[in-house]
């Protein structure tokens, strides 16, 4: 599964696991087994706020864009974010919402 993520400042944060064909949207459950080999499911048909794109199955690989909130001060990995390749199952690895806290001196 390749994930493109496309930012968008929200006060909500995003939770995404991996199962096979499906992916868990902050716990709600989307299966994609049923795309064939070339096709394209509309965004539209896919009741998620999270969905930015189609989904398509490209080379055995299904493609699609998520929505990735993030803060008032999120650190440039979360504001240019890289693709993401999913090739296990599991909680996957977000660019964080925030910047961390700049430690102070003591």
């Amino acid at each position: 599964m390749r994930i493109t993520l496309t930012p968008i400042r929200r006060n909500q944060t995003l939770t995404l696991v991996k199962t096979a064909d499906t992916l868990t949207v902050n716990g709600e459950l989307f299966d994609f087994s049923g795309i064939p080999e070339g096709a394209t499911l509309p965004q539209e048909a896919i009741a998620c706020e999270w969905l930015a794109s189609d989904i398509e199955r490209v080379g055995g690989q299904l493609h699609l864009a998520l929505i990735l909130p993030h803060g008032a001060n999120a650190p440039p990995e979360t504001l240019f974010p890289v693709p993401i390749t999913l090739e296990t199952d599991g909680p996957v690895l977000l660019p964080p919402y925030e910047s961390p806290a700049e430690e102070t001196p003591e």
